[in-house]
């Protein structure tokens, strides 16, 4: 049975300049289409499905209205097995939460927030795109709070052009005193097809890479003083609170994604759905695959995705799982960039600010 189910749920109330996962405006007839198809997607892999965890990632999942997602979640309760859930997270941007609806949320089985505040500087989230305040980020976590959530995590964003470290710090220092559960932080990348990219590309974005690396220790020191635990490269918990869902994809756990343009992995199996809703939905109510792209992977292949996503966990490397690559690690380990426990390779802490260079020993 396939233990951790990712739904996507594509629409946004604003497309940020930065991101690159598949999204869009929503249409009250083009939502409800899709809500209809997703529904059908999980009815159909119901059979081999008992999912542990469970992941609405998007686009902005709380970007759906009260009755759109009361439908989606009945909807599920319904045609799924949803009794072994342990951990149930949704993605919010703090534009879209409202109390009667975090209680719905709750209700239904949700019991993990993940919340993109990115920074508390109002500037800067104008920089972002992005449509909230620092003032409406608070209101909304502690709105959160309010519903009953005990389990909050916050996506924070460093490398921003015109970021100070300063600026970073107070980020931290503001995240820190309102006291989630789970902090990521994330360096800014240029994905190809955002308008980012585009500005990089013609001179008028530019990176900082010495003051990023500045920006990645001070969370580190930061948050490990306060107890949050640097669990993999960008995110950072408190005890027994990682993501349970993410570890699941790091780890290498076969994952079963529903909606468009959703990936799933499956017994050495992979494939992608249709990165178009419309399409998606209309392919999918007729009986037809929504899936658009597919391979096999090899076993050689598993265990190198297996063994460089491991890596950039607290978990590492078992030396048994490391031997095609034993020359490499001992030569990054000369570097400074791992060292090794009784059992187990494990990046220093130059290793993680490096962490893409030391994962081209997989390749």
């Amino acid at each position: 049975m396939i233990e951790h189910l990712y739904i996507h749920i594509p629409f946004c109330p604003n497309i940020c300049p930065y991101c690159a996962f598949y999204k869009e405006s929503a249409g009250r007839e083009r939502v409800e289409a899709f809500i209809d198809a997703l529904l059908v997607e999980a009815k159909f892999h119901a059979p081999t499905l008992r999912p542990r965890t469970l992941f609405f990632g998007g686009g902005t999942p709380s970007a759906l209205s009260f009755s759109q997602m009361e439908r989606l979640l009945e909807g599920l309760h319904a045609c799924l097995n949803l009794s072994a859930v342990e951990e149930w997270t949704i993605e919010m941007n703090p534009a879209t939460v409202a109390l009667d609806k975090a209680h719905l949320l709750l209700a239904a089985g949700i019991n993990r927030i993940s919340m993109g505040v990115q920074s508390w500087d109002d500037t800067l989230l104008k920089a972002l795109g992005r449509t909230h305040s620092a003032a409406k980020a608070e209101e909304s976590f502690h709105l959160l709070r309010e519903a009953g959530f005990q389990n909050i995590s916050l996506d924070l964003i460093f490398g921003i052009p015109n970021q100070s470290l300063a600026s970073w710090q107070a980020t931290l220092e503001h995240t820190l005193r309102l006291n989630p559960e789970h902090i990521s932080a994330y360096g800014l990348t240029y994905e190809e097809g955002t308008e980012f990219f585009r500005l990089r590309k013609q001179g008028i974005m530019k990176a900082n890479e010495h003051l990023e690396a500045d920006q990645f220790e001070l969370a580190t020191d930061l948050l490990e003083q306060h107890g949050y635990r640097h669990y993999e490269i960008s995110n950072y918990a408190k005890q027994s609170r990682e993501s349970a869902h993410n570890m699941a994809y790091w780890l290498g756990r076969d994952y079963l994604g529903l909606g468009p343009s959703a990936f799933s992995t499956v017994a050495g199996r992979r494939w992608r759905n249709i990165c178009e809703t419309g399409l998606y939905s209309s392919s999918t109510m007729s009986g037809k695959t929504a899936i658009d792209f597919e391979e096999q992977l090899s076993p050689q292949l598993l265990a190198i995705e297996r063994a460089a996503f491991g890596l950039r966990t607290y978990h590492g490397l078992l030396f048994e799982k490391a031997r095609p690559w034993q020359k490499a690690m001992e030569e990054m380990e000369q570097h400074g960039l791992l060292y090794r426990t009784s059992d187990r390779w494990l990046l220093t802490r130059r290793g993680k600010l490096l962490a893409d260079v030391v994962g081209e020993i997989f390749m």
